[in-house]
Parts: structure tokens; sequence; C-alpha cells
């Protein structure tokens, strides 16, 4: 009893790395700063012009060999870092949170300001780690984000300002499940099993705040016994959710049977301080008239969404938001 108490030991022990981690890598993000825009005054006000990263790599390497990260290329990120975030004072906060690969993967794979904010912060709300965060960049989350929910008639500040943990993690219109590897052919069952088998990629694609409770849930209805594909909890959402999964187009009658899972979550599973449960019929491809046409009366909390077996175009995508952006600029 006695041996299990001294635990404590080890996690005060860890505690203290993290902390030191933490502060150890605040302080390279802030010298790389410091740097580029030591190094970008000086080009900017000397003979060297576009030389001074080759002038100073060389200078490190032959006077500081033992010091590394300032190859000619790590001084040209240190440069371009400074210039991009150097009046903004959203990202400066945000910056020392990540370490140098997380901040260089949303430098090198974002367009705009409003999508540099977006990576940061979810990044840092999710602490999301290099794999994770390039996941999210090639997946395009920001672009499928702001397209989801309705997003798609608000601008980026209208989004983030009636957020207050902007951004949060919600049901997205479109999930991109490419990382399942699936056969041409296949079955509900294999889609189900491959999303078990790779539940941890999952789980980074729904959100991180989702816990996986079980997949084939039982619950039951008079003499009747029905499965639910896969069911999990929701921090965010402080409610149960299912997922119910489709081969096809989405078909009308699916929603009655969800919201008869839904009925059945509320009344014998769901907690007194639980919010109503929430469903997701996910679906190969949805007609979006048919889907307003099922939900226009529907008051159970079932939302349907695309599943993508392949990553998305990033230039259809991208496209698209700069037409929304386009009709909301002109309103």
């Amino acid at each position: 009893m006695l041996d299990t108490s001294f635990n404590k030991i080890i996690e005060l022990i860890e505690n203290r790395k993290n902390n030191a981690y933490r502060k150890v890598n605040e302080e390279m993000i802030l010298l790389y700063l410091d740097v580029g825009k030591y190094l970008f005054e000086l080009q900017r006000d000397s003979k060297y012009g576009d030389k001074i990263t080759t002038k100073a790599s060389e200078f490190m390497k032959k006077n500081y060999p033992n010091i590394r990260g300032f190859t000619k290329r790590n001084i040209e990120r240190m440069v371009q870092f400074y210039k991009i975030y150097k009046d903004d004072k959203i990202a400066t906060p945000l910056l020392t949170q990540l370490c140098w690969s997380s901040n260089m993967l949303i430098l090198s794979n974002t367009k705009t300001k409003e999508e540099r904010h977006f990576y940061l912060k979810l990044a840092v709300k999710e602490n999301y780690s290099v794999r994770e965060l390039n996941r999210q960049l090639q997946s395009l989350y920001y672009q499928r984000y702001m397209l989801s929910d309705g997003n798609s008639s608000k601008s980026v500040t209208e989004i983030i300002n009636e957020e207050n943990d902007f951004p949060n993690t919600r049901i997205l219109d479109t999930y991109s499940l490419e990382f399942l590897d699936l056969p041409n052919e296949f079955s509900e069952k294999d889609l189900k099993t491959s999303i078990i088998k790779n539940l941890k990629d999952f789980i980074l694609e729904i959100g991180k705040d989702f816990t996986f409770i079980s997949d084939e849930y039982r619950v039951q209805v008079g003499n009747h016994d029905y499965f639910i594909d896969l069911l999990f909890y929701s921090r965010q959402l402080s409610c149960l959710v299912a997922f119910e999964l489709k081969l096809g187009e989405f078909m009308p009658e699916y929603i009655g049977k969800m919201n008869l899972y839904l009925e059945a979550l509320d009344r014998d599973v769901k907690r007194e301080n639980e919010n109503p449960s929430v469903g997701i019929i996910l679906c190969s491809s949805k007609d979006k008239d048919v889907v307003e046409y099922s939900m226009s009366k529907n008051i159970s909390q079932t939302m349907i969404s695309e599943y993508k077996l392949k990553l998305i175009d990033k230039k259809l995508l991208e496209n698209k938001l700069k037409e929304v952006k386009k009709i909301i600029e002109n309103k």
C-alpha cells in the first residue's frame, strides 16, 4: 500500500520534466524569432541582400560547428518565420506552445492568416503530435471545417466570435477516411472493422474529445434488440454519439432507425447531467435536397455526413471555399 503511494513522486518528476521541456521549447522558438528578426533587418539594411542567410550559415559552421540548427535552409526559415508573424499578436503566444517542426508544417502548408490561426489554435488545443498535425493539414481539415455545419454562409471572424472555444471539435459535413485502406469492394462490416482497427486515426478525424465505447452496442426496445454500429462519448458535447455506417447514398429511411437509437440511449443509457444523444449517419454520398427534406421536421439531434476514402482534391476544396468567401464579401 505504501509503495503505491510513492507513485506521486513519479507524477511530480514527470510534471517537472514536461514543464522544463515546454520552457526550453518556448525559449528556442523565441530565439528563432529573434534571429529571424536580426537577419531580416540586416538583410534589409546591408549590401548582402539575399546572400545574408548564406553568410550567416557559413559563419556558424566555421566558428560554432557544435551548435546545431543553423543550416542555410533553417536560417532562411527563421527569417520567413519572423516576416510572417512579426505583426501577428494572435499568433505569437501560440507559436511558443508548439515545437519548431509543427510551426514549420503550418507555415509551409497554409496560405492565409486565418488558416494559420486555425491550425495554431487547433494544434495547441488538441495537443497534436507532428504526425497528427501533418495529417490534418494534408486532409484539408480547415477547408472542411469552414464549409461544414452552416459555416459556408459566415466569415471566419463571425465563426470565431460565435465560438468560445474556437476551433472546437464540431461534426463535419465530410470526413476523410483515407487511412482505412479498404479494397475496391467491401461491406459495411468491413468498413466498421477497418475503423476499429484504425481507431486512433478515426478519433483524430472526428475529434480527440471523442472516447470510444463499443461497436455493435446493444439497445433493447420492447422485445427487440437493436445494435448501434459505433458508440462514442464526446466530452466537448457532453453526450453519447451514435454512428451508423452506410455504404451508399443517404436514404430518408435511415433517420427513423437513428431516432429509435437516440431515444433508447436517452431513456436507458444517458445520465442526468449529460446532454441528449447525437446521431451521425455516415454515408459515402448524400443529395443535399434529400437531406434537407428528410431533416426539415426531424427534432432529434441527427446529422448526415459523407465519408471519403481518398484525400479530397486540394484545389477543388480551396476553390469552393474561395467562391463561398466571395459570396459573403459581396453581400
